[in-house]
């Protein structure tokens, strides 16, 4: 019987084991694409029917004047965000079908399943990221999030770079996370609740409010990458491409930028942390589009262009204008998706991620090619791809801060958040020229396999997702896409909101034809350099700049002189005290207490004629003291 059971339990051979695994990949992969398609359904359905704000929450929790409660709201802004994250999700969810189809040759099959309950459980802690009526909701899926990226991102454990990548994405993040946590702790107790419609309801003190935004924008910069936190996103491209994906478009570093537009109402009132924030958003646009000028590993390009795009997001929010983060945060998601799941079909054809190896791949993979194309060309800002009408917005937003003094921050903050702009669009333009000469034009450089665009499972989705990156951006003209973008006010009020104006998104005016100009400079510096001499990366015109653009200024060694050294000393001397000092003074006690117990013992086993002497004599001892003390008293 225990045979039996054992035959049941165990698989009798090597192809018994491979029959079960691939069993369990076609089960985890159906399950993954299903919840997926289920979840996309839900949120197309729900933003189509929903025709104002609606919330709904539970008191979980009465600690004296503080409630803590569980609840979702539901509005325009959300829906649409929904609808981008489930799209991605569902797209790298069939695309990872084909991409993971082989694990490492010791366990062919079974890393699969964990991976797709990883991705989705991934895509649910966005989603209560977007839907979350309280703080503590939303933080629940902001720490998932952490958790999952961790798990992915060292998913491939064969590459002796993916654990260390997951566990430095790991670590910085909750650098800033603590600070996130503190400011929910600190708006919670001030408006003695923590569901988000009381937070912002609230009169908090001004010092309270500054404090409690200033710790939130630690969070948002550990989870959108943004600088001095933006170290960890270029080392997670040792995660699988479509967790890259997955990552960089519509998930983890998007949830930043959309926190930061849930509790817009307190950024507003808080100068000191619109200055700050724009800022941090004006070296970020900056560092990412130079650091991604000289990268020759093709995720790594658009993993800083990610880092760069970002940086437009928060900046169009430190100039007072949360509609324009959000358009460009969808947009973003359609086309940094498009160019991650392109760049894998590449990774896929040709087995390596080095542009320096690649070349040529035109005529190879022309699917991949036209993907591609528009997916740059949206990151770049052609018109009239949607990455042009979204960054138009962004740049629109901060002339008016700069020039007009429109919005709640400082004139010069809008100067600086959009000289940067303008300066990022010439650079984007640049990199994205090179990655698209280097990778599908010219002769290839390395003897190749035969290339082709991939198989029907990782064509599909880059195809279905091209058509968003082309196309989204039309929808920011006046009508219903663009008023789902409002600010809506709360539930049950009559007022208008006035964070947006009524005509839409998209402002044409002479002002464009300037990020136009610099678009064309960017394009023909790279094109000129490139038509000179084919053989040669347009990356060299950098001369003595390409090293440190190479390593982002090598920020990251600065973090590790300042931060990681200093941290591990402490934790060396740390153990040193625990393992010399506390652990010696117990061991020592422990060897002290046996010694005395083997004297004893070696007493207590002397011979008989010993140990009787011994006895007499402390008898003796003990009488002769008797008498003594008797004779003194």
């Amino acid at each position: 019987m225990t045979a039996g059971l054992t035959g049941l339990l165990l698989p009798a051979s090597p192809r018994g084991a491979a029959l079960g695994g691939a069993t369990a990949r076609r089960a985890a992969a159906t399950l993954g694409v299903a919840g997926a398609s289920a979840a996309l359904a839900l949120a197309v359905a729900l933003l189509v029917t929903l025709d104002g704000p609606a919330e709904s929450s539970t008191t979980w929790i009465e600690l004296g004047g503080l409630t803590v409660t569980l609840g979702v709201r539901l509005d325009g802004a959300a829906a649409l965000v929904a609808v981008a994250v489930t799209a991605v999700a569902l797209a790298v969810q069939i695309y990872s079908t084909g991409y993971l189809r082989q694990g490492p040759p010791e366990e062919p099959e079974h890393r699969y399943p964990p991976y797709a309950a990883q991705v989705s459980l991934f895509t649910a802690a966005m989603l209560l990221v977007v839907v979350s009526g309280d703080l503590i909701l939303l933080l629940v899926g902001w720490e998932v999030m952490g958790l999952c990226s961790y798990l992915l991102i060292a998913h491939d454990r064969r590459l002796p770079e993916a654990p260390a990548a997951a566990m430095k994405a790991f670590l910085v993040t909750r650098v800033g996370d603590v600070g996130f946590l503190l400011g929910i702790a600190l708006l919670g107790v001030s408006a003695g609740s923590f569901r988000i419609a009381d937070v912002l309801a609230h009169d908090h003190g001004t010092t309270t409010l500054t404090a409690a935004c200033l710790l939130l924008l630690a969070g948002v910069a550990g989870k959108s990458a943004q600088f001095p936190l933006h170290t960890w996103l270029p080392d997670a491209m040792a995660g699988p491409t479509p967790i890259s994906a997955l990552i960089h478009a519509a998930t983890m570093v998007a949830a930043g930028v959309y926190a930061v537009t849930r509790l817009w109402p307190l950024f507003e009132a808080t100068p000191t942390a619109l200055v700050v924030l724009g800022v941090m958003a004006s070296v970020t646009l900056l560092l990412g589009a130079l650091a991604a000028t000289a990268q020759d590993d093709i995720k790594r390009v658009l993993a800083w262009s990610t880092v760069s795009q970002i940086g437009y997001m928060t900046g169009a929010l430190a100039v007072g204008s949360p509609p324009a983060a959000l358009f460009h945060l969808l947009t973003h998601a359609a086309f940094k998706a498009l160019l991650f799941l392109a760049a894998g079909a590449v990774i896929h054809a040709v087995g390596t991620t080095l542009m320096s190896r690649m070349g040529g791949l035109r005529r190879d993979m022309p699917v991949t090619f036209w993907c591609t194309l528009i997916g740059l060309g949206a990151l770049a800002g052609v018109p009239p791809l949607s990455g042009f009408w979204s960054k138009e917005g962004v740049l629109a937003a901060a002339e008016q801060a700069a020039l007009h003094g429109d919005g709640p921050a400082p004139a010069w903050l809008g100067w600086l958040v959009w000289l940067a702009g303008l300066v990022g669009v010439a650079v984007t333009a640049w990199y994205a020229t090179r990655l698209l000469l280097r990778t599908f034009l010219g002769t290839t450089r390395t003897p190749l396999p035969q290339p082709h665009d991939p198989p029907a499972v990782l064509r599909w989705p880059v195809l279905a997702l091209a058509v968003p990156a082309a196309l989204l951006g039309l929808a920011g003209f006046p009508g219903w896409f663009s008023r789902h973008l409002r600010s809506d006010p709360p539930v049950g009020s009559d007022e208008v909101s006035d964070l947006m104006p009524a005509d839409g998104l998209i402002h044409l005016t002479p002002t464009v034809l300037l990020p136009l100009a610099l678009l064309v400079i960017g394009v023909g510096l790279a094109w000129a350099g490139w038509r000179r001499d084919r053989t040669t990366d347009p990356a060299a015109a950098l001369g003595p700049l390409r090293p440190v653009f190479a390593r982002a200024f090598r920020l990251d060694d600065v973090q590790h002189t300042l931060v990681v050294r200093p941290t591990t000393a402490v934790a060396r001397l740390a153990r040193a005290t625990d393992e010399r000092l506390v652990d010696g003074a117990v061991t020592g006690t422990g060897r002290a207490a046996r010694a005395l117990g083997g004297g004893l013992g070696v007493l207590h086993r002397a011979a008989l004629p010993r140990a009787a002497a011994a006895v007499l004599a402390g008898a003796l001892l003990i009488g002769l003291a008797a008498a003594l003390i008797g004779a003194t008293a």
